[in-house]
């Protein structure tokens, strides 16, 4: 009788040892059946540092409304395998200033992205001093943790106007995101205005961008030539990220613009160091 009334007892200690033992095996398992499965999982990070103005900002944005309700955006959408993709977009400044606007959102129909386009057209933050790509990219990876999406391709999306001049150098936190599977590609605005923050931007953008922003398999560059020019080349850069593509030019190669500005010129175009972001600060400060 004592030996029936012992084994109850033993079954439930035994329970409460293995569930005790591994607890976050028991939650990875769980969290693993319930992730959705998804063509591509992808972070848009949009700057928002001074350098960038309020018109300037409402066109970045306006951008991405308009490429999310764009038939060929979405048809590349629904030519996946899965015909779904799970997007999140947030916007940045120093490292210290990231706000997520639109959490992960799965779009899988016309409705789904009509609804994340219309999220991304309500909250706008406001802008904040200096520039930390690093810092973003840093974010944008540890978004996919536990997001409840399996992508075939992980995916960070980088458009920007200036280089990095905030927090850890570009290329460490590049190298970063590109050893744990991540792809960074990137969208550089070459806005060389005369602002009050025109003098941190710099020539040859999109060879900065190239060498020190993205990486990772098939990582690429669209450059869009001027603020204007920001929602045609979103447009393109999703379609071409949606689709798994890259662009048929090489990444860098000049645009129409800078091609026709160096007819006759017997000097190529230079690639900025990866550190001119903190030179230009660093000798800004040194003028103080």
């Amino acid at each position: 009788m004592a030996r029936r009334d012992c084994l109850p007892v033993v079954l439930l200690l035994v329970l409460a040892a293995a569930l005790l033992q591994r607890p976050d095996q028991a939650f990875a398992q769980s969290a693993a059946r319930e992730r959705i499965a998804v063509d591509l999982e992808l972070v848009l990070a949009v700057d928002v540092s001074l350098s960038i103005d309020a018109r300037e900002a409402r066109l970045q944005r306006d951008g991405y409304v308009a490429a999310f309700r764009d038939p060929q955006v979405l048809e590349a959408i629904e030519g996946g395998i899965l015909g779904r993709i799970a997007v999140t977009y947030f916007e940045w400044a120093n490292s210290a200033h990231t706000h997520l606007i639109v959490a992960w959102t799965l779009i899988d129909s016309d409705d789904a992205a009509a609804t994340f386009s219309a999220a991304l057209a309500q909250r706008r933050p406001g802008p904040a001093h200096y520039t930390s790509i690093s810092g973003a990219i840093d974010f944008a990876a540890g978004l996919f943790a536990d997001n409840g999406f399996e992508g075939t391709r992980q995916v960070i999306d980088v458009s920007g106007d200036g280089p990095n001049n905030w927090g850890d150098l570009v290329t460490q936190a590049r190298d970063r995101a590109v050893a744990r599977g991540f792809t960074i590609n990137g969208l550089p605005i070459l806005d060389e205005g005369p602002g009050p923050f025109g003098r941190y931007n710099i020539p040859n953008l999109d060879l900065y961008f190239r060498d020190c922003v993205i990486g990772g398999p098939a990582a690429f560059i669209v450059v869009a030539e001027h603020f204007e020019a920001f929602a045609s080349a979103i447009r393109r850069k999703l379609i071409l990220e949606i689709a798994g593509l890259t662009p048929q030019e090489p990444p860098g190669t000049a645009p129409p613009r800078l091609q026709r500005a160096q007819l006759g010129a017997e000097e190529p175009r230079k690639a900025p160091p990866c550190d001119i972001g903190e030179q230009i600060l660093r000798a800004r400060n040194e003028d103080f």
